[in-house]
């Protein structure tokens, strides 16, 4: 009874190494890029807004956005053209099969006043082909 136990216990383990071996050699590698919005909420143009892509090869492309606040106060036309960006570029990148991974949210704001920041990281991941099996 000991002897068939531990036979099914040793069986068992080695096909579970052996399952295990083959589902690592069945993942494809990935590559990954990041998109990274960074919206200002100091009023009056004196912000900068920016969103920052930066591609698996590691190149950035760097494209103006605009700020969240005017000299009045909250801009929702400023809001409205961010969002439009936002999805446009996720979208471009989506249809060519990139695909979210992450979001990661962040606000910094410095000490007291109406200065500070909202940014957002959108990690993206697309199969490697040219590493694949």
């Amino acid at each position: 009874m000991k002897k068939m136990i531990l036979t099914i216990t040793i069986l068992t383990g080695i096909i579970s190494l052996s399952n295990a071996q083959v589902a690592a050699e069945k993942e494809t590698p990935k590559k990954f890029m990041q998109i990274t919005t960074i919206e200002s909420v100091i009023g009056g143009g004196f912000g900068r807004s920016k969103m920052v892509v930066t591609k698996e090869d590691g190149t950035q492309e760097e494209k103006d956005m605009e700020n969240l606040f005017s000299m009045t106060g909250m801009n929702m036309k400023n809001i409205k053209s961010n969002e439009s960006d936002i999805l446009k570029t996720l979208k471009t990148y989506t249809d060519s099969g990139w695909k979210i991974e992450q979001v990661t949210p962040l606000t910094l704001s410095p000490g007291s006043g109406n200065a500070g920041i909202f940014m957002t990281r959108y990690l993206l991941s697309k199969t490697d082909e040219k590493k694949g099996f």
